[in-house]
């Protein structure tokens, strides 16, 4: 247990390193912070501090920087979320009752990067795990309609399909009926393999059906690509900070934003905001990088998951404030539209 002035000259450590990215020596905490303690004591408690891990020494001066054990520390014990009142602002314009799924999550992630410097990514429920259940296709002239795609987990897709010819409203009702006959409780991932089994098919019994099938084709593609489910926004924030102008960290930082896989592990961290920080990150094993993460509903079966990653020097209680504010407007957002549904 951290003695009180301890917890005074830690706190006052890591406010100053994640401002300057700069080791924080005793002269400083004293000129900047008043501390009300002699230059001795607060070194005896630097090193003390040091000793139980919460803090290191850098090779470069006799300041001292945190530990991934002392930002823990930090977040669990001392840190004071702020909400960020522009933030909210920023949000409560772009989300929108009328907005696909796709489209939220997008938004999302640009006003997470765009309002903390650092890059977000936001994953969108696994569509691949689920099942077609029904296809409803609705004309709005001649030429153009909207589909409305529907799986067993009650995630809805809206797409817009436009075509160069005339489509009959004949063909696109035997186009539908085919489809819901022969694809429904197909798993997302097989689609697309069934889809083409059906063009002789289509081919027999609709007009059209090669506009048709091209439209359907594309759609299901779309539906059933990752980058549907999964935004990065601000990747180049890392770049920027002092942490990351090693190349060699860089293109250890590009190859895992490049690897889906790790960041669908995230999936499965429990409710609320979770803080993996470091080397020792149970899903990121980079050194200097935290990421911040929190899952949100979208209804009863499907949930998506908000991030941030940037260096450990990171402003936590920013970070970690809006990151609860976005994720209960997003709850909000959806609980919201699936009663305005029924």
């Amino acid at each position: 247990m951290l003695k009180e002035r301890q917890l005074i000259i830690f706190k006052a450590i890591v406010d100053e390193f994640i401002k300057t990215a700069e080791p924080v020596g005793s002269k400083t905490l004293m000129s900047i912070y008043n501390l009300p303690y002699s230059s001795a004591t607060i070194r005896n408690d630097m090193a003390e501090l040091e000793t139980l891990g919460y803090l290191e020494k850098t090779h470069t001066s006799s300041g001292r920087v945190p530990s991934a054990k002392g930002y823990r520390y930090y977040v669990e014990n001392l840190m004071e979320k702020k909400v960020d009142e522009t933030g909210k602002a920023a949000l409560q314009l772009v989300l929108d009752k009328d907005l696909e799924i796709d489209e939220v999550i997008k938004r999302c992630g640009d006003i997470l990067s765009q309002m903390t410097n650092l890059t977000s990514l936001v994953l969108g429920p696994d569509s691949h795990k689920q099942c077609l259940q029904h296809i409803k296709l609705f004309p709005i002239d001649e030429k153009s309609a909207v589909a409305v795609f529907i799986t067993d987990k009650g995630h809805t897709e809206n797409r817009l399909f436009q075509f160069d010819e005339e489509v009959a409203v004949d063909d696109l009702k035997s186009c539908c009926d085919i489809l819901n006959d022969r694809l429904v409780g197909t798993p997302i991932s097989n689609i697309i393999a069934k889809m083409t089994e059906l063009e002789p098919v289509l081919a027999e019994h609709v007009k059209r059906h090669e506009a048709l099938f091209q439209a359907f084709l594309k759609a299901f593609l779309k539906f059933n690509s990752e980058s549907d489910n999964y935004y990065f926004s601000g990747k180049n924030n890392m770049l920027y900070q002092p942490e990351f102008h090693d190349i060699e960290k860089v293109r250890k930082l590009m190859e895992i934003m490049e690897n889906d896989s790790v960041w669908r592990r995230f999936e499965h961290q429990k409710k609320g905001v979770n803080v993996s920080i470091g080397e020792s990150g149970e899903y990121i094993d980079v050194e200097d990088v935290t990421v911040v993460s929190s899952r949100f509903r979208v209804n009863d079966n499907e949930e998506g998951q908000l991030m941030v990653m940037g260096p450990t020097r990171m402003e936590y209680d920013r970070v970690i404030g809006l990151m609860e504010y976005m994720t209960d407007a997003i709850e909000r957002l959806f609980n919201d539209k699936e009663n305005d549904d029924e």
